[in-house]
């Protein structure tokens, strides 16, 4: 295993492979029921092989998956990890939510501390939030008083967004999506480097695209890595492009099986930045290239459409089409826009054909016509 550390943090060595609970092993199809010997097994095994960064999050599992850690870091495992979890800002309502939640996720883990705390999921609505209710004065009495020990946030926003909430105070980390398909998503290579210059370490989050760059591959990405000299998996090979950028402390994996969970920590060991030489850069380009020739809509996700009047969030919405596309994999995509985008309220549903967004696309992307299709697609 190696090891980094973030750099408002020198003395906290964080392996870079990080264990993500979101996707934990699960019984009969239901997202809800945890298998816990299974997981318990996976995240003794993850443990024992030097993983010491793991994260969870509220609404993971159905909010099961917190209380599920607070159950398996016990005998010991707990002083072995640091131990990340998020406070879900879409909750707050009041000023006092904030030391609510804190401590309800606390006694969920059964931790009088949490070693590092983020902001869930911000983006410009929420960081409004955050504003408003004095949310950035809660964390600190939090600090102060010991309940957490390190700041960040998790984003799925706009790059101008990002930046705004990088310069808002002084974050000890923050955990982006970044992935080989992903460079100009979000925050994206920009907002990652952006991060890092500000002595700010990032987390990647889905650094194999939801396992879409791992498993279930359309046959040509695989046979395009296979043409290289040195074999690897195409989870290795996608591991590695994350982990040869040295702003990223380390890869969060939501492993569910002894073969995953075996096959990244393998590639976790040969995990140093800059390692990558041109010609496995070149085949980089070329499985991107692949996907990207498949996509629908050229969104760039650059935010120039937004804010929509009706709440659209239009960016997701092609991101979620475009998956669909490039893996081959229609329900997974499909699955994900209805829970998470619909049924928020920013789905393509809520377009009104008010035609504000189209003059400012880059891309010149007729959005509304382009909305109602992804829609049909994803719903139909």
């Amino acid at each position: 295993m190696q090891y980094r550390s973030f750099p408002a943090i020198p003395d906290q060595k964080i392996s870079v492979l990080g264990f993500g609970c979101m996707r934990l092993p699960i019984l009969g199809g239901d997202y809800a029921r945890i298998d816990e010997p299974l997981a318990t097994r996976l995240l003794d095994q993850a443990i024992d092989a030097g993983v010491n960064y793991i994260d969870t999050a509220w609404p993971y599992h159905g909010g099961q998956s917190e209380a599920f850690l607070g159950r398996a870091l016990q005998h010991g495992r707990r002083a072995r990890v640091h131990l990340a979890t998020k406070l879900p800002v879409w909750l707050v309502q009041t000023e006092s939510d904030w030391d609510r939640l804190l401590d309800e996720q606390r006694a969920r883990l059964k931790s009088d501390t949490i070693d590092f705390y983020l902001l869930h999921a911000l983006n410009a609505e929420r960081w409004e939030t955050v504003r408003r209710w004095h949310g950035l004065e809660a964390i600190e009495r939090a600090r102060a008083d010991g309940r957490i020990r390190y700041v960040g946030f998790s984003f799925h926003g706009s790059l101008p967004e990002f930046k705004a909430i990088v310069d808002a105070y002084p974050w000890q980390f923050c955990q982006v999506q970044y992935n080989l398909l992903d460079e100009q998503y979000q925050a994206g290579t920009e907002g990652v480097r952006y991060a890092a210059a500000r002595q700010i370490g990032v987390v990647a989050m889905e650094p194999l695209r939801g396992g879409g760059l791992a498993h279930n591959l359309p046959e040509a990405m695989p046979a395009i890595w296979a043409r290289h000299a040195t074999s690897r998996t195409p989870a290795a090979w996608a591991l590695r492009w994350v982990w040869d950028h040295p702003e990223i402390v380390t890869a969060l994996s939501g492993m569910n099986s002894e073969r995953q969970l075996a096959e990244n920590l393998e590639a976790a060991d040969c995990a140093r930045a800059g390692a990558m030489d041109a010609t496995e850069l070149a085949l980089v380009d070329e499985v991107r290239q692949y996907f990207e020739a498949k996509t629908k809509v050229p969104c760039t996700t650059c935010g120039y459409c937004q804010p929509c009047p009706n709440g659209v969030a239009i960016a997701d919405v092609f991101s979620s089409y475009n998956a669909s596309a490039m893996f081959e994999a229609k329900e997974p995509a499909a699955a994900a826009y209805r829970a998470f985008i619909v049924r928020a309220g920013h789905g393509a549903d809520a377009c009104l054909e008010c035609g504000e967004c189209e003059p400012k696309c880059p891309q010149t992307i007729a959005i509304p016509a382009r909305l109602k299709e992804a829609h049909a697609h994803l719903v139909g």
